[in-house]
């Protein structure tokens, strides 16, 4: 496929969500921001915040909680490059709406693989950590890594980032 798909994954405040903005910024297209996540509370809407500030106002950006992959089909085109931040939060949405996690996996793959554009994702590496205490967590840690596992497969290319510092995986 002509489109590249970046996936990048780190640990929280690495620097993935940067690093990913920068190499979006750096190709010259209309850049298009599809967030993920939902503020239930004021941490959150102050985390939110401190991401939205970090794009500069050519950004369009798109809140997809749970459609993610229908705004990536409606949004990639060769003329725009798409930044998804964060797969990890899509996920605990999906968990949240009691929505079937393997179906959402299947779908947004099949859309990445068909993609019109060029994409960037976002994802959190939940499984260098020790074993949850508890079941809800064990699951939530087990869905994202299967989630990250298929998205780093059909990835043209793969950058671990900690630190701020990327590292090519693939």
């Amino acid at each position: 496929m002509s489109h590249p798909l970046l996936f990048v994954l780190g640990g929280a405040r690495s620097g993935k969500s940067r690093y990913a903005l920068e190499r979006a910024e750096a190709r010259g297209l209309e850049p298009v921001f599809i967030a993920t996540a939902q503020a239930f509370d004021a941490e959150m809407r102050e985390r939110i915040a401190l991401h939205q500030a970090e794009r500069s106002g050519a950004w369009t950006s798109i809140e997809a909680p749970l459609a993610l992959t229908g705004a990536i089909e409606r949004t990639a085109s060769p003329h725009r490059i798409v930044l998804v931040d964060c797969l990890t939060l899509w996920v605990s949405n999906l968990m949240l709406a009691g929505q079937d996690s393997a179906t959402a996996f299947v779908g947004l793959v099949s859309a990445l693989d068909k993609r019109a554009g060029p994409v960037i994702l976002v994802s959190d590496e939940v499984g260098l950590g020790i074993v949850p205490d508890n079941k809800l967590a064990r699951d939530f840690r087990d869905l994202a890594g299967t989630l990250n596992q298929r998205v780093a497969a059909v990835a043209d290319e793969v950058q671990f980032v900690a630190a701020g510092l990327p590292l090519r995986m693939k």
